[in-house]
């Protein structure tokens, strides 16, 4: 493998096209503000790079990046790529990943809105990120020790699983199919509406209005604090360890809870029953 040590390039596609090569301690950054820089790249290492120009990393395949970071000026750095794994980097600029597939990222720190979008075959281990519109329509994902905070997360998530994560986020899971969270606390408002087979398994769940029109709805041994005005018009089967503030209008299926402050039920359609076990805090 070719090795590449302490340079600075600047220039457009300045490495375009490499094969079989090491990047070492360099920068991508200058005043000829170049973009593109590994551009249709193959079997690639980049170890404790600085990357602070635009759209470097496009078309490559077979990528290992350690200790690296993309500044917020690396606008849109990984895009139609393969084979990537990324660990200890931070990656600050926003699209920084979109319609990739075989992904690995290990103890990245993540700061990049519209991360993930339409990407396939990802697994991301203790991770922590910042974003918007958080793996739009991605496929085929895997999530441990994530800490994640930002609006509008997994929304058309197809084929997912999320375990002994924490999750702050705004309108999550909207339209997802076939997710499964286990070990996680959810904090955020209108939790997965228009989900279709969405498992929760040992979650805590905060936030008002979670979980409504979803289809084949299952939680186990969950926890849902200061919930208000669930479950409206889901198909659901549910054993919850806590009271609720209210629950309404379930369409169809079962629903177990210690107590409920409020049950509404002004919707001729909504059949779902609603099971007091007396338990639970």
């Amino acid at each position: 493998m070719r090795e590449i040590e302490e340079k600075t390039f600047d220039e457009e596609r300045a490495l375009y096209g490499s094969e079989d090569v090491l990047v070492r301690r360099c920068r991508f950054d200058g005043p000829a503000d170049g973009e593109s820089a590994l551009k249709e790249s193959r079997r690639v290492a980049a170890e404790e790079c600085c990357f602070n120009l635009r759209y470097p990393l496009w078309h490559t395949k077979g990528l290992l990046m350690r200790g690296c970071e993309m500044t917020e000026n690396c606008r849109a750095a990984l895009w139609y790529s393969e084979d990537l794994r990324i660990e200890h980097t931070a990656m600050r600029g926003i699209k920084a990943l979109r319609e990739c597939r075989g992904v690995r990222l290990e103890n990245c720190v993540i700061s990049s809105p519209e991360f993930g979008w339409s990407s396939t075959d990802v697994k991301m281990t203790d991770c922590t990120a910042e974003s918007e519109y958080f793996f739009l329509r991605g496929k085929h994902l895997c999530f441990r020790r994530l800490q994640f905070g930002g609006k509008y997360s997994f929304q058309y998530v197809e084929n997912a699983l999320i375990e002994d994560s924490t999750l702050q986020t705004k309108d999550a899971f909207w339209h997802c199919k076939n997710v499964t969270v286990r070990g996680c606390t959810l904090r955020g408002e209108y939790l997965a509406w228009y989900s279709e087979n969405l498992t929760l398994e040992n979650c805590t769940i905060i936030g008002t209005q979670p979980f409504c029109y979803c289809k084949n709805l299952r939680l186990t041994g969950c926890r849902m604090l200061e919930t208000d005005l669930a479950f409206e018009k889901s198909s659901v089967r549910a054993e919850i360890e806590t009271p609720i503030l209210s629950i309404k209008n379930p369409r169809r299926g079962v629903i177990r809870v210690p107590a409920v402050g409020e049950i509404i039920r002004d919707d001729a359609a909504a059949r779902g029953k609603i099971v007091l076990t007396g338990t639970g805090a």
